[in-house]
């Protein structure tokens, strides 16, 4: 990969099939009969703190990260989604670190500590770009390979860097499963119950929906992950724990430029094109990778079965039991743990 990683940002969605493509603009998961059942009885562990906050400029950002367990054990990077942020991984963390890992749990471009180191920097929220980050991340801190894993938006951006940069991931967990996609394969129109479950999409196309969302941002996200995780009955202190790293100055920007850049109303960067041509192949992953779905997950995913061949290396899915939805590692911190722990195995 160009040594440019280390400087760059750009577009993000799609997937590189239209089952695909179908599924994740909103077609709900069905649980795939050969893949065995995950109870989550134990979910959150009540940890409302992590051991470490840190900072490290990483190309062209200061990047805040969360930091637990040994810093001379193999290295897993835990990658938040859409509206949440790093304590979704706030009960994963410490079972990782008391199993001999070294954990790192970045705050995405616009979220909580992280920063842009210039004002001349887009601002934007394409998929190539947040990968990048995240293999700067791993340059600054001297970190050769790691395990990932992510959900929303993190697994996504786990996904790409598996594919463009298997050299520097040993491992993989993936929430919802593949997710990478394109420009061009989200142009096709869905069918209107699909359509419906992405409203918000279509609203952040409009200047009413960046208005909207900049004036209700709070209000917004809990929407969000009620209607993502029905069954999930999270406290205030818990939502707004996370909904402090809404505030970052550029948490609008990126989240607005992130789906209209989906829907192709604005353009990336010229530096990630070969990134994006390539990832709108569809690649296969190649990695030893688990697949996870939880059983009450509202937000639009794809089904395990229109996955299942973009994984090349040993593969196992797994389906999360007991009411868990869209923020899997947060509702069912045990399930997510275990399974890097086994995909870890893998190797």
């Amino acid at each position: 990969m160009s040594p440019e990683i280390n400087h760059q940002r750009r577009r993000f969605f799609g997937i590189a099939a239209m089952t695909i493509a179908a599924a994740e603009f909103g077609v709900t998961a069905i649980a795939n009969a050969a893949s065995p059942a995950v109870s989550a009885a134990v979910k959150a562990g009540g940890h409302t703190s992590f051991a470490a906050l840190k900072q490290i400029k990483a190309g062209v950002l200061d990047i805040g990260y969360a930091e637990a367990g040994s810093a001379d054990g193999p290295v897993v990077l835990l990658v938040h989604g859409w509206p949440y942020d790093i304590y979704s991984y706030v009960d994963v963390a410490p079972i990782l670190a008391d199993a001999g890992y070294r954990v790192i749990i970045p705050y995405l471009r616009g979220y909580g500590t992280t920063r842009f180191l210039s004002d001349e920097t887009p601002r934007n929220g394409q998929q190539a770009a947040l990968a990048a980050d995240m293999i700067a991340l791993m340059d600054a801190l001297g970190i050769e390979k790691a395990i990932l894993g992510g959900y929303d938006w993190g697994a996504r951006t786990v996904n790409i860097m598996a594919a463009l940069w298997p050299e520097r991931c040993e491992a993989m967990v993936s929430v919802s499963g593949y997710l990478i996609g394109s420009q061009e394969i989200n142009k096709k129109p869905l069918p209107p119950k699909a359509e419906l479950s992405w409203w918000y999409q279509f609203y952040f196309a409009t200047e009413r929906g960046r208005l909207g969302y900049a004036a209700n941002t709070r209000e917004f996200a809990k929407l969000i992950w009620q209607t993502a995780s029905p069954t999930w009955k999270f406290d205030d202190e818990t939502f707004d724990r996370s909904a402090d790293a809404f505030d970052n100055p550029d948490h609008i920007d990126i989240t607005i430029h992130n789906y209209r850049w989906r829907l192709g109303l604005v353009e990336g960067e010229a530096k990630y094109d070969a990134y994006e041509k390539q990832l709108a192949t569809g690649p296969v992953i190649t990695i030893p990778t688990i697949t996870m779905e939880g059983d009450a997950n509202g937000a639009p995913h794809p089904q395990p079965s229109a996955y299942r061949g973009k994984f090349s290396g040993k593969y196992e899915h797994r389906d999360v039991t007991g009411g868990i939805g869209h923020n899997l590692p947060q509702e069912a911190p045990h399930a997510f743990a275990q399974a890097i722990l086994d995909v870890a195995k893998f190797l």
